[in-house]
């Protein structure tokens, strides 16, 4: 890998390019080790931090930091944990808040936390809990890291992505809602985060629970007072598939420092803009097993043995009142089959076939020497090497080895009465017309088998954000399903939008099952027939302002980001079947609705503040960082029309392009909203500066265009100095087909008539599928 990458610098320096940063692994790429490190000017750093903890729990200043060799200073640096922190230890869980003091970022996230380790004698808990669960929901990403503090090695952490505002706002499309962090400063039975009616009194909760939004407590009492009171809306209230994930994962794999244990804690709430809560897992470092404490009817004092553990039943608390949410999804028959159908998948993807020893086996030896050389851990190395076999007494009870336990609760399952229930098998899933026009029917067919009377479900929904609508399938030869009586199920919905999500339910008396398998976190796509979409640069981001405090007010009487874009062409332009988004990897933020043009030679502003659109502006659901990220108008599947990647921003001070639609970003101190850019004046007209190299990232093909009208050359070379594309031909405009052509960074190299290299760029090939600055041999 050096070679590799020291080729590439010998091949930049040849170019002439400059201010090459060497690419970067991602912060939470799963098979690569982190290295953080901290400085501090105070020697006595621990003493610091271990006052700061105890006392206000504020933020101490390190001189700097650095993330994998980038180098961060004044960053603010604090103790964090409750059970796994203790003023004794040497080796104390962090956040790291690059954004504390200065405007900080690495890869866009702002913070860091990092877990200790505490309470895992296999060191991988953690990591493997995370990876399991995001076959399922939405969860944070997780993998490890060797943090250095004084150029002392204090030894190997679990790196684990922080459930903030850019987390909501990744995963369900929003940041501005409810946000509530269902973790008490003070854990323990007293301050259960169990949605337990306390009171209409807001102050009730605020030793249980923390608000993360601006408001949100009267929609906390809403929820308490239905799981208390009307405990059949549970599904109006809540995102019940996430919850019946949460639920299943969290007793199979028997974590118990979660809402299903003792302490009901260790999640969070988020409103998603279809108006219904998210459940977000966290902090899983003593899953499987590490806190064997389930409370209830097993034991609220005691802990659970092993073989407890083993044979916990899959409806634990199912009649506890001190678990209203687990007590009001299982009270529902259909509610009942569908978390079980979700037990099995979890169990039969990861648990029975053995494929969690894989991931164990993997991750225990990439960070065999790092734990060997953590001499501050909590366990011994035999114990870490032994990790998956050997069950470890900690204080008065015993942490079980994770294949002790999975092993055996497999077996328990195997033979327990509601997990060999046998739900129908849908054998074959039809969209009878493929690609629908829009304002058609899409015509979906079910062949279902198996014994007993069976109901199907075709649930369906238009967009990442909306709600799954389900509606009854149907065997009567009525409902585009064929004969009736022929166990194949119909039913249809009108094709509105370019594409539909669906997936299938089907269940008998005794059990459901659900196709996908892992639905609704993964489903079907039905994409309407071809829509007209503008070629690259015809539409451009033309401008944006990612800090507003003063430059313009939307129709709200806010200040908010906004972005604009640009018509290039002589003729009207429908945006209906693109998407805007400010993550490479999560294209489809925002859909841009029916009737949506755009006028020749036209701006369209947009505000980017999660509001409502308005009959006078369109606004997108997703907010800028004024720290630097990224934005990208494409169709979603890898057709890009535009896209850019951007740094800090200042207050009121916008980029755009000067000249408008295809000139080069620029600061423009006086913003243009929705109005020809005011450009500085003494733009340099070199021939560089009248290259224009669009979309970058790109997917399928890249233009090359001289403003100039004068003859350029172009050559494409990939991270081994190969040149992938070369056309010598002296022409104003050339277009490079990169379809073919592995995700990663490439180099372009523009020549002039003569010959001379008159431009190097950086470019990027990007399916979404790898980070924006990885480079991928």
């Amino acid at each position: 890998m050096k070679n590799i990458y020291l080729k590439l610098q010998l091949l930049l320096l040849a170019l002439g390019a400059a201010g090459f940063l060497q690419a970067q692994p991602g912060l939470f790429d799963l098979d690569v080790i982190q290295k953080i490190e901290i400085h501090f000017d105070n020697p006595d750093w621990d003493y610091m931090l271990d006052t700061a903890k105890l006392g206000a729990n504020q933020y101490s200043m390190a001189d700097w930091v650095k993330i994998n060799g980038v180098f961060f200073d004044s960053v603010g640096v604090k103790y964090k944990g409750s059970s796994s922190y203790d003023s004794s230890f040497k080796k104390n869980p962090f956040h790291i808040k690059l954004k504390k003091f200065k405007s900080h970022n690495y890869q866009g996230y702002t913070d860091l936390k990092l877990a200790n380790g505490y309470g895992d004698p296999s060191m991988i808990r953690e990591v493997l809990s995370y990876y399991i669960l995001g076959n399922y929901m939405a969860c944070p990403k997780s993998n490890f890291a060797e943090v250095y503090v004084n150029d002392e090695y204090i030894g190997l952490y679990t790196n684990d992505e922080p459930v903030n505002k850019k987390f909501v706002s990744d995963n369900f499309y929003s940041s501005k809602n409810t946000f509530i962090k269902c973790s008490p400063e003070l854990p323990g039975p007293a301050s259960k985060c169990n949605l337990a009616y306390l009171s209409d009194d807001s102050t009730a909760y605020y030793g249980h629970y923390e608000m993360e939004s601006d408001y949100g407590w009267k929609d906390l009492i809403g929820i308490c007072s239905m799981l208390a009171n009307e405990p059949e809306k549970v599904a109006e209230v809540f995102d019940l598939d996430k919850v019946l994930w949460m639920l299943a994962f969290n007793n199979i794999m028997v974590d118990l420092d979660s809402y299903s244990g003792w302490f009901s804690q260790n999640y969070y709430l988020y409103k998603g803009s279809h108006g219904l809560f998210n459940v977000i897992s966290w902090d899983m470092n003593m899953s499987l097993g590490g806190f064997p404490f389930a409370g209830g009817a097993n034991g609220s004092s005691g802990s659970l043995t092993i073989p407890n553990m083993q044979q916990l039943p899959p409806f634990l608390h199912q009649n506890d009142a001190d678990w209203p949410l687990i007590k009001a999804v299982l009270a529902n028959p259909q509610y009942r089959r569908m978390y079980m159908a979700h037990f099995r998948t979890i169990a039969f993807d990861f648990i029975v076939n053995g494929k969690y020893k894989q991931m164990a086996h993997l991750l225990q030896g990439m960070i065999d020497n790092a734990v060997k050389a953590d001499h501050n851990k909590f366990f011994t190395y035999e114990q870490f090497i032994n990790g998956l076999t050997d069950n470890v007494q900690s204080g008065s009870y015993f942490i079980p080895g994770i294949s002790v336990l999975l092993d055996g609760r497999a077996t328990w399952l195997q033979n327990e009465p509601e997990f060999k229930k046998v739900p129908p098998a849908i054998d074959e899933i039809t969209v009878v017309n493929e690609h629908p026009h829009i304002g058609e029917n899409a015509v979906v067919n079910v062949a279902v088998s198996g014994n007993g009377d069976k109901d199907v479900y075709l649930a369906y929904r238009y967009g990442i954000t909306e709600r799954f609508i389900k509606v009854r399938m149907f065997d009567d030869g009525q409902h585009d399903d064929g004969v009736a009586g022929d166990n194949v199920f119909g039913a249809s919905f009108p094709m509105t939008g370019p594409e539909a999500h669906y997936y299938i339910y089907a269940e008998n008396s005794d059990a459901g099952i659900f196709s996908p398998a892992n639905a609704e976190h993964v489903f079907y796509t039905i994409t309407a027939a071809s829509l007209e979409l503008p070629a690259p640069g015809e539409v451009v981001i033309n401008e944006f302002l990612a800090k507003n405090e003063e430059a313009e007010t939307n129709e709200y009487g806010t200040y908010e980001d906004w972005i604009e874009l640009y018509n290039t062409t002589d003729r009207a332009i429908n945006l209906y079947g693109l998407y805007l988004s400010d993550n490479f990897k999560k294209p489809k933020k925002f859909a841009f609705p029916e009737g949506t043009v755009i006028q020749p030679h036209a701006y369209l502003p947009l505000w980017a503040d999660d509001q409502p659109s308005t009959s006078q502006y369109i606004h997108v659901s997703f907010k800028l960082s004024a720290d630097g990220e990224e934005l990208i108008l494409s169709d979603g599947e890898g057709y890009v029309v535009d896209s850019l990647t951007f740094g800090p921003q200042q207050p009121d001070v916008s980029m755009g392009r000067c000249p408008d639609g295809v000139g080069e970003f620029r600061f423009i101190d006086e913003p243009t909203f929705g109005a020809p850019n005011t450009c500085p004046a003494g733009i340099p007209e070199s021939k560089s500066d009248n290259i224009r190299i669009y979309p970058n990232p790109a997917s399928t093909g890249i233009l090359v265009k001289n403003l100039l009208g004068t003859g350029i050359s172009v050559q494409l070379f990939n991270c081994l100095g190969t040149v992938v594309f070369s056309d010598e031909a002296a022409v104003v405009a050339r277009t490079i087909d990169v379809s073919g052509l592995a995700n990663g960074l490439y180099i372009l190299k523009i020549m002039d008539a003569s010959g001379r290299i008159i431009r190097v760029e950086k470019v990027v090939i990007s399916k979404y599928r790898v980070e924006h600055q990885v480079c991928i041999i």
